[in-house]
């Protein structure tokens, strides 16, 4: 086959110094075929096997080979060969000795090609987003662990927001979205969504679904549309799948080493930022100026923010704990027969009496944890102050260094009864508020007269004085009245239902 170079020398002969193709043929040893075709095209010569050549290695095993990818055809398109698991199998099953690139090659060869077809979209501002979880991996307190990351993106401007999580739960999720549309200074008009079960209940024929009845209270709090993805066709999230990619390259490379995740969603919103300066796709601007053009069109926030949570019933136990998601959570004792409602949230479980919170705790992600307040169990170790040393609620709390001071000074005088005497300054602050209890403990111990009866006597003037106070500076002419704290009786009445406690 002649070469481009060639083509040009036969042509400038017939076509500028007018030899003939006889004359062409001769002098430079080509055929008239030959030289004919180099007069009718001067484009580069391409090279077409006429005849397959043979492959000792690979000729007895290509009809195993097109077998196993026809029965592919009918299987899930996740569960198909790749060349990797023909190369393994050929090797394991039929002793084939080739390379694992000589397997790749004949499948690129023999694998049909197809290219899907779209239409460009093009969005108006404030009326479209895309919304989609990733996952990312960071070292948080010297640990690797997965963080599920929510990733939203207005479709006009482009411009991202992610936020870390510890779990892809509902709570996480309206969490996430609210984090995005702060983020944002609105709210898109419309939303669209993987067919995620967090939103969709049922999935029906074409773009029809039943929806998670959660997720329409949350999407008729902000008043956007949803749109939901067809099944199987993950180009419909395009953009906010490259926001997935790209937040995985770019935010998590390198890993963060972070000690919390409130720490790291900083990190995420510095890099956020930053992104404002980088072009708008298919704009003259940046996403930052898009995103300007963009904010005047969101729907406005609304004046109270979703409430993120789930809300369970729960009942006590004998031990004034109620059980959520695997592990427990403690309540005060005088609570242990009411009807109670818990609302967890990402970060936080508060559980709750009618419409009064009684308690609140960090939120756990492990199983099978109790998380306690010492504060919930006061009234029963006041009664009982020799299990103080062994109660778990006691073991578990990280006392302050005020506190174990107090304690240490009443344990000195040796009479046995410190630790009666210091659960009983506890449980002032039940009423007074442990700011003012800490400052009442602090003033006492200056004094040189740590006892309950001194911190209650300074916890009750503060509170008078202030009272006082910012009742004067009001009404000047007036004198506010402070009534008896009755609250104390709950905790005759509990020794009295209770016989002296469990």
């Amino acid at each position: 086959m002649i070469q481009v170079d060639e083509k040009e020398t036969i042509r400038r002969l017939y076509f500028i110094q007018r030899h003939s193709i006889r004359e062409i043929a001769k002098e430079l040893h080509h055929s008239r075929k030959t030289v004919k075709k180099a007069i009718s095209d001067a484009s580069v010569p391409e090279y077409h096997l006429a005849k397959a050549r043979s492959s000792p290695v690979m000729d007895p095993f290509k009809a195993i080979i097109e077998k196993w990818l026809e029965e592919d055809k009918s299987r899930p398109k996740k569960q198909r060969h790749t060349a990797h698991r023909i190369f393994a199998r050929l090797v394991g099953e039929h002793h084939f000795t080739g390379g694992e690139r000589t397997i790749r090659q004949y499948v690129s060869q023999i694998k049909p090609k197809f290219q899907d077809m779209f239409i460009p979209l093009e969005f108006d501002p404030g009326a479209d987003a895309q919304c989609d979880w990733g996952e990312a991996f960071v070292y948080m307190r010297d640990k690797l662990i997965p963080v599920q990351v929510l990733c939203m993106k207005l479709s006009y401007s482009g411009k991202p927001f992610v936020r870390g999580f510890p779990t892809q739960r509902q709570e996480a999720f309206f969490e996430g979205q609210h984090r995005a549309f702060s983020w944002f200074q609105g709210i898109p008009a419309r939303i669209s969504y993987d067919n995620l079960t967090l939103a969709v209940q049922k999935v029906f024929k074409g773009r029809n679904r039943q929806e998670q009845q959660a997720f329409i209270a949350f999407r008729s709090h902000y008043l956007f549309q949803s749109h939901f993805a067809m099944p199987r066709h993950p180009q419909e999230q395009g953009r906010v799948e490259s926001l997935v990619g790209y937040m995985r390259r770019n935010y998590f490379v390198p890993v963060p080493r972070v000690s919390s995740f409130e720490e790291l969603n900083q990190i995420l919103l510095e890099r956020l930022g930053e992104d404002d300066r980088r072009p708008a796709e298919g704009k003259k601007i940046s996403i930052g100026e898009a995103w300007e053009q963009e904010k005047e069109k969101l729907l406005p926030l609304p004046r109270i923010p979703y409430r993120c949570c789930v809300t369970n019933p729960v009942k006590a136990n004998h031990l004034s704990l109620v059980s959520f998601d695997g592990n427990r959570y403690s309540i005060p004792v005088e609570y242990g027969i009411a009807r109670l409602t818990l609302q967890a949230y990402v970060w936080r479980v508060e559980i709750a009496c009618g419409d009064r919170v009684i308690a609140t705790h960090e939120r756990c992600y492990d199983k099978g944890q109790d998380i306690l307040n010492i504060d919930h169990y006061l009234p029963l170790l006041i009664q009982r102050p020799g299990a103080f040393p062994y109660a778990k609620p006691v073991r578990q709390w990280n006392m302050p260094g005020i506190y174990r001071e107090f304690l240490a000074v009443l344990s000195q005088r040796g009479n046995g009864s410190g630790v009666r005497e210091f659960l009983q300054v506890l449980a002032l602050g039940r009423t007074y508020g442990k700011e003012n209890l800490e400052q009442a403990m602090k003033q006492a111990l200056s004094e040189n007269r740590a006892d309950a009866e001194r911190v209650r006597q300074l916890v009750n003037r503060e509170n008078y004085a202030g009272s006082i106070s910012s009742t004067l500076d009001i009404y000047p002419h007036q004198v506010r009245v402070i009534l008896p704290d009755l609250s104390r009786f709950d905790e005759l009445r509990l020794v009295t239902v209770s016989g002296g406690g469990r």
